[in-house]
């Protein structure tokens, strides 16, 4: 659940909490200010006599979570059903996240459904687990029994998830380049001194897949919209096959246009609702290459046979009659249609569950082993990152902090972020984040020193 679509933009966050408890008449506006702060404190976030009184917009997602927790606590329930509270975050904002939660629970002895499709997240919080597929329970069991003796076949499948990058010759000469960017900085603004880009150098190889990583804000999408010309830089270049391309998307011609594509992360919005499969498919087949009638119709057949959907069974379809999964299919056959060079993913599998977005990942990786295209990978979920890279690119506040063949990257020493993020992805170990939590306090790292990380 999105913590943004859970907060009144318009009022502050204290009234937000207040406003059950006063509708129950447990207690008045100036008691429920005394208890807000107390479970901000609890919560670990920061300033909790002054954090209430700001709106939703002025805090991070984070924060906004923990105070959407602290919501859900203000008439001291004795359950609280979590839906999804942290798939949309960051690896280092989930780990606060889940730590908040598993502490609140704890300490008001508050008993908690969560539900979710992550299983390395559920073996932090929950003692009983439970799971479903098509609305029938296929196992439950004690939490640490199940994870380490799962008795269902789709239960063992859900545990085996992120398996998938084969070794490969990552030897590469400059002829191997597609894209390069080449010191760009950019500017929402146009002023200088508001970069949300600075000096950023990178290059993609054909049939490569770099992964740009990193915590919400750090100019993962940012980088993006530049490369389409969605963003003209302030400074630098975007190059293709030796040549600068026109900074700004209305100055590039049909080619420039047709060798680049993106799959985005939600293909509920990035598909027309009122359109059939075909008529998705069709239109880049028409504008690119000026395709009509059968061989239009047959391009089609073709494309959802490489995406694998039957083409008599999906062609006539509205994206409403299809999966999530389905969906994200027709987005990456959207894309193929073009005969990309490069195609850049923004978070394509963060809102499918494990094995959906599995299926995704490896139909993506046949395709380039096919096609031999190029992808740009950005996502802030390191277990995807793990599976399907060949190089990795990690991004902090608009600057490029570590890259390289994902080998040397995922092997320390790391730059301190770097470090960070891996030690943030969730493990398939019920201790997991008992152990970290342990090892920070150890260490002497809490939230001021991991923000102290981020602001370096």
């Amino acid at each position: 659940m999105s913590a943004a679509a859970s907060f009144n933009p318009a009022h502050r966050l204290i009234k937000q909490y207040a406003e059950a408890p006063i509708q129950h008449g447990l207690m008045s506006f100036s008691k429920a200010e005394e208890k807000a702060v107390d479970i901000y404190r609890r919560l670990l976030l920061p300033d909790p006599e002054g954090i209430g009184y700001r709106y939703p917009h002025q805090v991070s997602g984070g924060q906004l979570q923990r105070a959407m927790v602290a919501m859900a606590m203000a008439c001291t329930p004795d359950i609280i059903i979590f839906d999804e509270p942290t798939t949309a975050l960051d690896v280092t904002t989930q780990i606060e996240v889940l730590a908040a939660i598993k502490k609140i629970t704890r300490e008001f002895n508050t008993a908690a459904i969560y539900i979710t499709h992550d299983l390395a997240v559920v073996a932090q919080l929950a003692d009983r687990i439970m799971v479903l597929r098509y609305g029938d329970l296929v196992e439950e069991n004690n939490a640490r029994e199940l994870m380490a003796h799962p008795k269902e076949e789709y239960t063992r499948a859900l545990l085996s998830v992120r398996t998938l990058r084969e070794e490969r010759d990552l030897s590469a000469t400059e002829k191997d380049v597609v894209l390069e960017v080449e010191n760009v900085s950019a500017s929402y603004s146009g002023k200088p001194d508001e970069k949300v880009l600075e000096d950023i150098n990178l290059k993609i190889r054909r049939a490569r897949t770099v992964a740009l990583v990193g915590e919400s804000g750090s100019g993962k999408s940012t980088l993006a919209r530049v490369i389409t010309g969605l963003l003209p830089p302030l400074e630098g270049k975007v190059i293709y096959d030796g040549k600068e391309l026109p900074p700004d998307l209305k100055s590039r011609n049909r080619t420039t246009l047709r060798i680049m594509q993106m799959i985005y992360q939600m293909p509920d919005t990035a598909l027309n609702p009122r359109q059939k499969v075909s008529d998705i498919l069709g239109r880049p087949l028409t504008f690119y290459f000026r395709m009509h009638g059968k061989e239009r119709d047959q391009r089609v057949r073709e494309l959802l046979e490489m995406i694998e959907l039957a083409p008599k069974k999906y062609k006539d379809r509205l994206p409403g009659e299809l999966s999530g999964g389905e969906k994200q299919r027709v987005c990456i056959a959207r894309a193929l249609a073009a005969k990309p060079d490069l195609i850049i993913c923004d978070e394509p599998t963060s809102a499918l569950d494990a094995l959906v977005a599995e299926g995704i990942l490896k139909l993506m990786q046949d395709l380039q082993n096919e096609l031999h295209v190029s992808y740009l990978f950005i996502t802030h979920d390191l277990a995807t990152v793990k599976a399907i890279a060949d190089e990795i690119v990690v991004m902090l506040q608009g600057r490029i902090v570590e890259q390289g063949v994902k080998k040397d990257v995922l092997t320390p020493p790391h730059h301190e972020y770097t470090e960070l993020l891996l030690s943030s992805v969730p493990e398939m170990d019920p201790d997991w984040l008992d152990n970290v939590l342990a090892m920070r306090k150890e260490k002497g790292i809490g939230l001021k020193e991991i923000q102290e990380v981020k602001e370096m």
